[in-house]
């Protein structure tokens, strides 16, 4: 793991930054769309792909598995799983990211096993997979635990190959909606026999454009974006020739349409979808922020107001189209700079309000009434600090932090930030920011 670190000069409190940043493709469409490469028998070409930690992780453990990936150009990587053998996926990078486990479901249908380690990722709470293994277990896999691992075992007779075992289309509810879950048994069920039916799976974006690559390649898939989704079973999906277009990053859209409105006097931020962003935009326009809107593009306008003019909120973060859990921590920061006492309730991850001791350091008053939940009373000014991001959008929320602060700020762990967002610093500094790296 890299042991970079950013060195920021913060702005106190004056909102001074101006110009244009261009979003990137979604990390969290093009990692699920590389691994349905599994479910392909010839190659395709993804475009618009974000040049993050995340993918090259990915690259590694499909070198472990014989698929080939080829970068053409900036932004363009060909996919081509025609050598792909079916061997189990590398430990250590699992257990540094937390995608891998989407691996499981389309290696289990197509070779009948699979094995694998407890997937990692960022510190940010539980993660149990029991979703996961409860759900293999419904379309007919035995599952073993050895030597720390886990191994699953297709059952039931595969027509396609006489020595192979094929999954069971069934019917699953997942407890609580999980985004990898969804994917996961999306691509699990593609390959099984019959029809599979899965209820309260999540409803992101990110979901649907995914699901409208594999359709275009041959899938039948129905009720993306909805809350109920059907899978027929087929054979293996044939892309002849078609690309997948990275949708744009919600997710960075959101990191930087906050950070506009807490540090820029003029920001436009451009090659997005708005729309999928609709419960942040209202919530800053409640709180006082002046946001234009545009069919692929948004612009924080004339922002000169001082933090008296911008009122507290609550927040409450939720399954799409709720409030994004990974917008959690810099929404924190944007409500130190508000006047009046704001509520944050953690819905999904016990463990995502712990940063907040860290903002406490620079001055902020907050105060954690459990694990969930936390009250942010503003104004403060923020000083400067040392700090260490734990994750991926705290991460990115201390950079926030530190361009807000007065005085210099050093961020450590910046590996995370880079795990979901491309040159951030190089971006930073063409809108006004003072902020340099530091291997």
């Amino acid at each position: 793991m890299k042991k970079d670190k950013f060195i920021i000069q913060g702005l106190g409190g004056q909102k001074k930054l101006s110009g244009e940043i261009e979003i990137n493709g979604a990390k969290n469409a093009i990692l699920k769309v590389m691994v349905s490469s599994v479910l392909f028998e010839d190659s395709f070409l993804m475009t618009n792909v974000p040049e993050i930690e995340d993918l090259n992780r990915m690259i590694e453990i499909f070198s472990g598995l014989g698929i080939k990936v080829i970068k053409k150009s900036k932004g363009e990587y060909l996919i081509d799983s025609q050598g792909i053998n079916g061997k189990e996926i590398d430990e250590e990078i699992s257990k540094r990211l937390r995608a891998s486990i989407l691996f499981t479901g389309p290696m289990l249908a197509r070779f009948g096993k699979v094995t694998f380690p407890h997937p990692g990722g960022c510190v940010i709470g539980a993660r149990p997979i029991d979703l996961f293994i409860d759900g293999f277990k419904k379309m007919g896999a035995k599952v073993e635990v050895k030597d720390e691992k886990y191994l699953v075992t297709a059952e039931g007779p595969n027509p396609m190959d006489g020595q192979m075992k094929k999954l069971k289309g069934t019917n699953i509810f997942f407890k609580v909606q999980s985004v990898t879950a969804t994917e996961t048994f999306i691509m699990a069920g593609v390959l099984a026999e019959g029809k599979t039916v899965l209820k309260n799976v999540a409803m992101e974006p990110e979901i649907i454009s995914f699901v409208d690559f594999l359709n275009s390649c041959g899938a039948q898939i129905t009720g993306a974006g909805t809350p109920t989704i059907e899978i027929i079973g087929g054979n293996l999906l044939k892309a002849e020739g078609k690309n997948y277009k990275t949708v744009p990053d919600r997710i960075e859209t959101g990191s930087f349409l906050i950070l506009g409105a807490l540090c820029a006097k003029d920001l436009k931020i451009s090659h997005c979808q708005p729309k999928h962003l609709e419960i942040l935009i209202e919530m800053l326009r409640d709180s006082g922020a002046d946001i234009e809107v545009g069919e692929d593009y948004l612009r924080i306008r004339d922002n000169n107001k001082n933090n008296a003019e911008i009122k507290s909120i609550n927040i409450k973060t939720h399954e799409y189209p709720g409030f994004p859990t990974d917008l959690q921590a810099p929404m924190v920061v944007y409500l130190t700079q508000v006047t009046g006492e704001s509520f944050i309730f953690e819905t999904i991850f016990e463990g995502r309000l712990n940063y907040t001791d860290d903002l406490k350091t620079m001055g902020a008053n907050i105060k954690m009434w459990d694990a969930h939940r936390a009250t942010v009373t503003g104004p403060t000014l923020l000083k400067g600090r040392e700090l260490d991001g734990p994750d991926i959008r705290t991460g990115f929320a201390f950079v926030i932090a530190g361009l807000v602060a007065k005085g210099e700020s050093i961020i450590n762990n910046v590996y995370y930030v880079d795990r979901g967002y491309e040159n951030v610093e190089e971006r930073l500094r063409k809108i006004g920011a003072d902020i340099k790296r530091i291997n």
